[in-house]
């Protein structure tokens, strides 16, 4: 069985929020260095930095990033546990 374009929705995500998701993916679980996943996916290191220190921001206030939460849900959401 042929996984490449499968492999691709992962490696080589086109949505935004899916790049995110997957850039700080690498970043906190992969333990990868900022410089390496900024080029992969397509961001300035300082732009990962910032969103890497925004997601950090969320999880302390338990709320959801905008990737995960449900559009037209409203409200604030929290991280379940």
């Amino acid at each position: 069985m042929d996984n490449t374009r499968c492999r691709q929705f992962f490696l080589e995500p086109a949505e935004t929020y899916h790049r995110q998701y997957e850039a700080l993916r690498a970043f906190f679980v992969d333990g990868r260095r900022l410089q390496d996943i900024a080029q992969q996916f397509g961001y300035q290191e300082s732009s990962l930095r910032s969103l890497a220190c925004r997601f950090r921001n969320h999880v302390k206030t338990e709320t959801v990033p905008p990737f995960l939460c449900r559009h037209g849900s409203g409200g604030r959401q929290v991280v379940p546990r």
